[in-house]
């Protein structure tokens, strides 16, 4: 090669690199998602307390905390999800809980062509965590996510310290009922939501011989003997009252009926598993020890 030619190719070269250095970060660089799906209310949640929220194009119906999360659209029930519905809001990222669906609509979604980012569930303060970091590392959001995750945490075990304070030596058994259709109750066996948070909380889930939520004898529930019975609260007379409780033959009988020991907590922060976690803990454990005296 000539001195002329070897001159010339370094010219190039250089000049190459400065092109690169005036192109826009966002050239030479993929772009953060601007258009993302909120599939599960804890991860919207989290998506709020990161920040992100505009970035938000639709959320799932779960999605009702914090309240302004309501005025985006709906694309529908987190477990009864339609492609048609997600794909119509042109989303570049899907974060959607572990367990949404159903399989048929995930498989539409993944096949795409936009990022899907499944939240791991896991009731447990180790399950939060992961959550929100999962979350964050989709948003590209490190510092943020890092500093909600001491929050979070220093949260959680300070009301994890106090329930367990609380409970003592004697904990409480605590029957979750999800259901009283047809006056057959159905509850929460172990590996649920409700499962997590009652233990979390300091007391003891009254059902352990089965896992996630099945209808009960009365038998079943006559030896579960709970002192507690905790249900979501439905809004108005809708669900468990504790003179339902005493009067339903399936749970009159258990010492919580007979002193009308009856929780009725707000499903979203009880069961979500979200950033709110430590307020649900917190809540519960007072409830469950007040209700009990």
């Amino acid at each position: 090669m000539t001195l002329i030619s070897s001159f010339s190719a370094g010219l190039k070269a250089a000049g190459a690199l400065a092109l690169c250095a005036l192109l826009p970060v966002q050239a030479v660089q993929a772009e953060e998602p601007s258009r993302i799906v909120s599939i599960g209310g804890a991860v919207t949640e989290i998506v709020y307390a990161l920040g992100q929220e505009d970035r938000l194009v639709a959320r799932d119906t779960t999605s009702n905390f914090p309240a302004k999360a309501a005025a985006l659209p709906n694309v529908g029930y987190a477990r009864a999800l339609s492609p048609e519905g997600v794909l119509s809001v042109d989303p570049d990222l899907i974060l959607a809980s572990e367990g949404s669906g159903p399989p048929e609509t995930l498989a539409v979604l993944k096949q795409a062509g936009v990022t899907y980012v499944e939240v791991p569930e896991i009731y447990s303060a180790a399950g939060v965590i992961a959550k929100i970091q999962t979350v964050a590392d989709a948003l590209d959001q490190s510092e943020a996510g890092q500093a909600l995750i001491t929050q979070v945490s220093d949260e959680l075990s300070a009301a994890q310290a106090l329930a367990q304070k609380t409970a003592g030596d004697s904990p409480k058994r605590v029957l979750f009922v999800l259901s009283t259709q047809a006056g057959r109750i159905t509850a929460s066996g172990t590996g649920t939501g409700a499962d997590g948070i009652i233990t979390m909380a300091g007391a003891v889930n009254a059902i352990s011989e089965f896992e996630g939520y099945k209808q009960l004898t009365d038998e079943a529930i006559a030896a579960a003997a709970p002192d507690v019975i905790l249900a979501m609260d439905r809004g108005g007379d809708h669900g468990l009252t504790k003179d339902s409780i005493q009067s339903l033959p399936a749970l009159m009988l258990t010492p919580a009926a007979q002193n009308g020991a009856l929780i009725r907590m707000d499903g979203a922060l009880l069961l979500q598993f979200g950033p709110r976690a430590a307020s649900a803990v917190k809540d519960l454990s007072q409830a469950i020890y007040r209700a009990a005296q």
